[in-house]
């Protein structure tokens, strides 16, 4: 690597560093949602996926990223670990239990967990995106279905299918070019699947932007072209999305911003209809997660911490860019 190159990824990386700090380290006035709870459950990591329940009351699943292996768990409102009734030799939570095992989770069958970042559902599967791409090096992206279980009668799941996909304007792994292909969010519209990309600059740090994609084909034998829709240059780090379930909304949770997007009237431009932009307390948020629609009112925001945050739109007004 000549010094000229050296120089240049040595400037961008200390931009990236003054980048990140605004973003994480520094307090923003901002939003400062409720409690309604805390993981307690140790196996439970860093929650990277979260999706409620279509079939049973007060569930909600949980995803850690890399950590933990294929598992799934299951959590109520106030963070507690929902656990098979007959498993009377299983803890949940902080504190040991004498003569007991920590809950382990649901374990996946059929399934790699090399990078899960993000969860949804409908009334057919859960859907896990192993879109983790922190290097934009991986050839191996892809979306499992599961099987919904009941938590509280079963001890595993298993990946019903698992479709195999790419983005067809990478052609570097990572290579020296824009570092784009990234996704920790996963959101159902119409019967499709939709990601939205966290960018990285050449240094890898992380910088300004986000792009929308379409799942478009299903293929399980060959890995299938993600469809570019649209671009938001303002987005930083998206880490997590989901349609409200009356499909009027879009909410998207990003490093330092909450943005919820009105449906376009027209397709499926979601970035760039309108919306609200609320920006966030990061010193009080910590690095935000997840975002979930308990109803079409009311969101669930996880962070890193296993902190959970509800957020009435109620409470939130009007506000725009």
């Amino acid at each position: 690597m000549n010094k000229r190159i050296r120089i240049t990824i040595s400037i961008a990386g200390i931009i990236g560093l003054i980048i990140f700090l605004h973003y994480y380290t520094f307090p923003q006035e901002g939003l400062r949602p409720d409690v309604m709870g805390k993981i307690a459950a140790k196996p439970i990591s860093e929650v990277s996926g979260m999706a409620k329940s279509a079939s049973y009351e007060n569930t909600y699943w949980v995803v850690n990223d890399n950590r933990n292996g294929t598992r799934l768990f299951a959590i109520n409102r106030e963070g507690k670990t929902i656990i098979p009734t007959f498993s009377r030799f299983s803890y949940y939570g902080e504190k040991e239990v004498e003569g007991k095992e920590q809950w382990p989770g649901f374990r996946v069958l059929y399934a790699e967990n090399i990078d899960w970042e993000s969860m949804t559902i409908d009334e057919n599967y859960l859907y896990i995106a192993d879109t983790g791409n922190n290097s934009n090096d991986r050839r191996d992206l892809g979306i499992f279905l599961i099987s919904e279980i009941d938590p509280t009668a079963s001890t595993q799941s298993a990946a019903i299918r698992f479709i195999p996909v790419h983005y067809p304007e990478q052609n570097e792994f990572p290579g020296l070019g824009e570092r784009h292909y990234d996704s920790e969010a996963l959101f159902l519209f119409e019967g499709n699947l939709y990601l939205i990309t966290k960018h990285r600059d050449l240094s890898g740090a992380l910088e300004p932007g986000a792009n929308l994609y379409r799942l478009d084909s299903n293929d399980e034998e060959k890995s299938n072209a993600l469809t570019f829709i649209e671009n938001h240059p303002k987005m930083m780090a998206v880490t997590g999305a989901e349609l409200s379930p009356d499909g009027s909304r879009l909410a998207v949770i990003s490093s330092n911003d909450l943005w919820i997007f009105d449906r376009p009237e027209q397709g499926d431009h979601w970035l760039s209809s309108s919306h609200r932009r609320y920006s966030l307390d990061t010193l009080y948020v910590g690095r935000v997660e997840t975002i979930i629609w308990d109803n079409d009112s009311t969101l669930i925001i996880s962070n890193e911490q296993r902190m959970l945050y509800v957020v009435d739109l109620a409470d939130l007004g009007e506000i725009t860019p």
